[in-house]
């Protein structure tokens, strides 16, 4: 009977350590996954911009697209020119092509600039450009700019330029996306 007892102590014990065993493997990949997610975050890139035209004879008309870091690409063009239906597509691009916009983005250096002193939008529109990037989030937001010598009459022509050279690299490079996608004209 002894023996049967020394037995049982003995499964429970070999029972215990794998218990343990699988806890720690267990705990072990929750960690894995947080510190997976955690990188993640830090290479976690957004950009989205729209450019909303303004209200007026044809309604609410505006340009928005948006990509992320899984690769979708959203676009909406809504003219309302002879009462034309909003425009929306929707494709997913790869990681080169994601790679290629943030390349633009950083060298562009607008992260390092400041809305502050552009000018405010007004009745005319505005355009947005929000950017992830790193894990810090940039919001520059405008009135619309039709040339650059409306950048020039700015309190901060340099900041508004980088900002317009930028939104028009972006266009070309998401309309180039869109069209061969898509093989319809954005505008």
């Amino acid at each position: 009977m002894k023996r049967n007892v020394r037995l049982g102590c003995g499964m429970a014990l070999v029972k215990f350590t794998y218990v343990v065993y699988i806890m720690n493997v267990v705990i072990i990949f929750i960690k894995f996954k947080q510190f997976i997610k955690f990188i993640n975050f830090f290479n976690f890139f957004n950009f989205f911009f729209c450019s909303v035209g303004h209200k007026g004879k044809f309604g609410h008309e505006f340009l928005e697209f948006e990509l992320n870091s899984k690769g979708r690409l959203r676009y909406a063009n809504n003219s309302n020119y002879k009462n034309d239906k909003i425009i929306r597509k929707e494709a997913y691009v790869s990681k080169s092509v994601l790679n290629e916009l943030k390349r633009i983005i950083e060298e562009s250096e607008i992260c390092k600039e400041s809305d502050k002193l552009w000018p405010e939008p007004d009745k005319v529109g505005k355009q947005e450009l929000e950017i992830i990037l790193d894990g810090k989030e940039y919001f520059f937001m405008t009135s619309k700019i039709g040339s650059l010598s409306d950048v020039k009459q700015c309190e901060d022509p340099e900041g508004l330029r980088v900002f317009y050279y930028l939104i028009q690299d972006l266009k070309c490079f998401i309309f180039s996306l869109i069209c061969l996608h898509f093989r319809i004209k954005p505008v």
